[in-house]
């Protein structure tokens, strides 16, 4: 009885120290700075958008070198209005999208999976007709190529049907009449999170974020 307690004893310290590693790790690498490429165009705006917990990237809806109405298609969203100008893309864990409304709506097996990476991931695009800067929206202007950039990693994040189209999820837990969710490559981890997805997209479009965050504090600290 005394072993097994002494074993249990040291798998919940072995718990404790991980974690406290982990939360050290995090804390000490978000503070790390990335800066933002030198010497580049200000050709277009995009956007950071953070609801408190979750980073979204909002960029124009169209321009002459994407449109994302072509895949994300207005008829997806409860409005079904194509006058909105401006796109927001998340990615995240599906469980917590489609059956986590609240989070006292949230189940040990959804947060286990997203935790260990065993769970599978969505996009989560919202539609906005204008958008207004605050700590929780920062605007940053980018040129053309880190545009180009940008697109690449959103559609490679976006699972593909064999025509190429990005794969609509058919739900009612939409969180308004503007937004839909599409199926993501990927796995949901404590090392990959939502956050993190979105400080890769502003390091792959030469941006200035953090050198890895797992929370939006981590991005938006470098735009204060």
């Amino acid at each position: 009885m005394k072993k097994a307690l002494k074993i249990a004893l040291k798998i919940v310290l072995a718990f404790i120290g991980l974690i406290l590693i982990y939360l050290i790790a995090a804390f000490s690498l978000s503070k790390i700075t990335v800066n933002q490429e030198p010497d580049t165009k200000p050709e277009l705006a995009i956007y950071i958008l953070t609801n408190g917990v979750h980073t979204d990237i909002v960029m124009p809806t169209k321009n002459d070198q994407m449109d994302w109405s072509q895949q994300v298609k207005f008829e997806n969203t409860k409005a079904a209005d194509s006058t909105y100008k401006y796109i927001a893309m998340g990615w995240g864990d599906k469980g917590f999208y489609l059956e986590t409304p609240e989070w006292s709506d949230l189940k040990a097996s959804v947060a286990f999976k997203a935790a260990s990476g065993l769970s599978t991931t969505a996009i989560h695009a919202t539609y906005y007709k204008s958008l207004k800067e605050g700590e929780d929206c920062k605007k940053m202007m980018i040129s053309k190529e880190q545009y180009s950039r940008l697109i690449k990693f959103i559609k490679d994040s976006f699972q593909t049907d064999a025509s190429g189209n990005f794969i609509f999820i058919k739900t009612d837990a939409n969180y308004g009449k503007t937004d839909a969710f599409y199926e993501a490559n990927g796995s949901y981890s404590l090392f990959h999170t939502c956050n993190s997805w979105a400080n890769s997209a502003l390091k792959a479009s030469g941006q200035k974020c953090a050198y890895w965050t797992a929370t939006d504090s981590g991005i938006f600290s470098k735009y204060k």
